[in-house]
Parts: C-alpha cells; sequence; structure tokens
C-alpha cells in the first residue's frame, strides 16, 4: 500500500504539470541526498534515521531512495548494517539531477496558457518568456550541487532563492 501510495504521487505529479506533487518528491529527494551527504564517507544512513533527521514522511522515503538508486546517485546496502550513501562525491551532484530522478525530464510540455500544446500554428504570446525562464531554472539547478547547499553558499543559495 505504501508503495502504492507513492507512485501515485508520481502519476498525478505527471498528470498536474508544476504542482505541489512533483515539488514534494524533489523536496523529499534534495533533503535526503543532503542528508546522506552529512554522513561520513563510508557511512550508511537507514530510512529511518534519514526521514526523521529531514521530517520526510517514512512511508515515502524508501520509494524515493529507489529513484536515486536507480539515477546511480546513491549506493544502497542490504542487511542488518545496510543502509544508503551517496554514490559521487556531493559536490559532483546537481541539484538537477536529484529532481530529474524522482521527476524525470525538468522541461515542460504543456502551454502555460491553454495546458496542452501552443497554438497550431506557432506558439503563444507567452511562450518565449516562460521558455526563457524554464532554461535559467534548469540552468541555475544543473548548476548548484548539494555540497553547495550543505555548505550554504551564498553564491548556489542566490541562485535558487525566490525574488523579492
Amino acid at each position: 500500500r505504501r508503495i502504492a501510495g507513492y507512485y501515485w504521487l508520481k502519476r498525478r505529479a505527471r498528470e498536474v504539470e508544476n504542482s505541489w506533487f512533483a515539488e514534494a518528491i524533489s523536496d523529499y529527494a534534495i533533503r535526503a541526498v543532503v542528508a546522506l551527504a552529512a554522513a561520513a564517507p563510508d557511512e550508511r544512513r537507514s530510512v529511518r534515521r534519514v526521514a526523521t533527521e529531514q521530517r520526510i514522511p517514512v512511508r515515502f522515503l524508501p520509494q524515493v531512495m529507489a529513484d536515486l538508486v536507480a539515477a546511480d546517485l546513491v549506493e544502497a546496502v542490504s542487511g542488518r548494517t545496510g543502509g544508503y550513501r551517496l554514490a559521487r562525491p556531493a559536490d559532483s551532484i546537481s541539484v538537477l539531477e536529484v529532481i530529474e530522478a524522482v521527476e524525470g525530464d525538468s522541461r515542460r510540455r504543456a502551454c502555460v496558457l491553454r495546458g496542452g500544446p501552443c497554438q497550431l500554428n506557432g506558439v503563444c504570446d507567452i511562450h518565449a518568456v516562460f521558455a526563457a525562464a524554464q532554461e535559467d531554472t534548469i540552468r541555475r539547478l544543473g548548476g548548484a550541487s548539494i555540497a553547495s547547499l550543505r555548505r550554504g553558499s551564498d553564491t548556489a543559495l542566490a541562485g535558487l532563492a525566490r525574488p523579492g
């Protein structure tokens, strides 16, 4: 039942672009990877520990971790002394990689005005503005490493901060 809830959440996130569903899954994934980055290089952390430390619902975290393992961002070791650790150094893992590991391709496919493709004879009036904003967001997320988030790097966080 837990797994079904997670896959329902992911399916719903794909159906409703830019929804809180996708934001929640990405948020859980980023927080989990940041928690693993805080561990010693050879330390493995359990799902329960990461969930508790990061206040992530324990019922979703195993599936989030499975997506991160499938994307080769995290390594999993089974058994009593098992757990998770980063597959690469935190400075070589971008925030974009983590988001795309759980959500898929970050590029918006639907028109912001119509919820589907832009006009049949071209693009809508606002297409260029949103396309540029999307590319800027992808560039910034791709340029921010997990290590920079962990350090609280002013440059990484400035790129991710909300205006105003």
